[in-house]
């Protein structure tokens, strides 16, 4: 008996476009070396929901950049990486450290480096000479894989071009930084908005925040949310990533203190009863060749397959389950 073969989503939703980055809902930031492997242990015991950036912008000593980035190097390609799931945020554009960073990291851990992420941008010239740098280096180094990279929008020039900035190679995560961009209003916002509710009701920060999200998603591009300050307090984490989640469209948040995790992909993860849902409407479409279908009163089509199907797909990554019938024919 011939077997009749059923196309897969991306084969039959996305025809050749560029496919939205399926990255964790949560980022971690660690700075040491004893923090960097904390934090590797962790996605030991809660699971690999989420990423690690390991920080030389703030992590490193003056004076030693280059012991700070030859540590990162070092951490990354041992057996404490086994999920291969950190990047490592570098110096910004003023700092006479920002090349030695990259031809250390690019060189000695391009192939494992999760993303690079640059801050305090104020112009796209520097984002866009910042990110060819990086692909000269890597380039150099044979190193032929894309290496994410990760911009910070945190002053007024970077949000004034943020959707030119969006539109960079290479890219795949614009990350909101608030504590700087409240910084360089010279006290026009008030140090209380560096926390909720004043930070997604005062009225300059609500446009910041959505500019950086429209921005990114035009350009298949994550947002992603700034940090949470109060750190031992989870249920503050929860509300702040689910206002970010649900009112800004932030698909990604920071994280500075290990609880925080947690509660960040709480709140990021798909609703369990829409995941059943998008499994039955993509089972039931695959039996059709993709073509419309009814389900539960409503029609469905191509357009709401792609959503359905980046639903089943966020769902995997946060450890929401999926039906066994959906995994066997999707995964």
């Amino acid at each position: 008996m011939a077997v009749t073969y059923k196309k897969h989503p991306n084969e039959a939703l996305f025809g050749g476009e560029k496919p939205f980055p399926l990255i964790p809902a949560c980022e971690h930031f660690a700075g040491s070396e004893k923090l960097i492997l904390k934090a590797l242990s962790l996605q030991d015991s809660i699971g690999a929901v989420f990423d690690i950036t390991c920080d030389c912008e703030d992590g490193a000593a003056s004076g030693q950049e280059r012991d700070h980035a030859e540590m990162i190097v070092r951490v990354l390609n041992s057996d404490a990486n086994k999920h291969k799931m950190a990047g490592a945020r570098i110096h910004d554009y003023t700092h006479p450290a920002w090349k030695l960073d990259i031809d250390i990291l690019v060189a000695g851990a391009g192939k494992v480096l999760s993303y690079i992420t640059i801050p305090k941008c104020t112009s796209i010239e520097q984002a866009r000479e910042m990110i060819e740098y990086v692909q000269a280096v890597a380039k150099e180094n044979h190193i032929n894989r894309v290496i994410p990279i990760h911009i910070l929008i945190e002053t007024h020039g970077a949000l004034k071009q943020v959707h030119e900035i969006a539109a960079l190679p290479w890219l795949q995560v614009l990350d909101f930084g608030l504590m700087d961009f409240v910084s360089a209003h010279h006290g026009a916002i008030p140090a209380s908005a560096m926390r909720s509710p004043g930070q997604f009701e005062h009225r300059l920060l609500a446009r910041a925040k959505s500019e950086v999200v429209a921005a990114a998603l035009a350009n298949g591009v994550v947002p992603a949310h700034n940090v949470t300050l109060d750190l031992k307090n989870v249920e503050t984490t929860l509300s702040d990533a689910s206002r970010a989640r649900n009112e800004f469209g932030f698909m990604r948040m920071w994280s500075i203190y290990p609880t925080q995790i947690q509660a960040i992909v709480d709140a990021m993860k798909p609703n369990f009863d829409e995941v059943i849902d998008a499994a039955n409407i993509l089972l039931a479409a695959q039996q059709v060749e993709w073509g419309p279908i009814q389900y539960a009163g409503e029609l469905h089509d191509r357009a709401t397959y792609r959503y359905f199907w980046e639903v089943l797909q966020k769902a995997r990554l946060t450890k929401v389950e999926i039906p066994a019938t959906a995994v066997e024919a999707f995964f």
